[in-house]
């Protein structure tokens, strides 16, 4: 299957409702055979690891993402497979902003920066560009606004419109 089929198919509600359920797979592949194979990576779609602390129980949660990148930063959006409910490692973030990022098997830590506003706006095109389903997925989730994340070096200054 090639990347553009596999773009044309996340449209698709049937798509979606299988990917939430292939995601715990990739996941596993990513952590397992770091940098070497994940299913969206092998169809061209940039995957990264985040690992967040949970809001509640405090301990590691990792999740699988498409990314775009920003300058130094990684942007990730909690598009939640347009679900209405915003996906957990979301509120992970917004609680506790430092988390892991991992990449073709190497980890860094970052922080989180919710993108609001023109930043967001800005950030929205090259989201959708590399997985254009994210279109999709706004329009299912009942009014809900997709968060959208700049996770940046942890050292690097915050911006102050943000």
């Amino acid at each position: 299957m090639t990347g553009q089929l596999l773009r044309w198919l996340g449209r698709h509600r049937w798509f979606t409702a299988a990917g939430r359920r292939l995601a715990p797979v990739d996941r596993w592949l990513l952590s397992h055979v770091p940098g070497r194979w994940s299913a969206a990576h092998r169809q061209g779609l940039p995957t990264l690891l985040l690992t967040t602390t949970g809001r509640r129980s405090g301990q590691p949660r990792t999740q699988a993402l498409l990314y775009v990148r920003d300058g130094d930063a990684y942007v990730v959006v909690g598009s939640n497979w347009g679900q209405r409910h915003h996906p957990a490692w979301s509120a992970n973030l917004l609680a506790q902003p430092r988390a892991t990022v991992t990449v073709r098997g190497t980890a860094r830590p970052v922080r989180a920066v919710l993108a609001t506003g023109a930043e967001r706006d800005r950030l929205w095109p090259l989201l959708t560009e590399v997985w254009p389903a994210f279109d999709a997925y706004a329009a299912r989730a009942d009014g809900r606004e997709l968060r959208i994340f700049r996770l940046t070096d942890p050292a690097t200054p915050q911006d102050p419109d943000n």
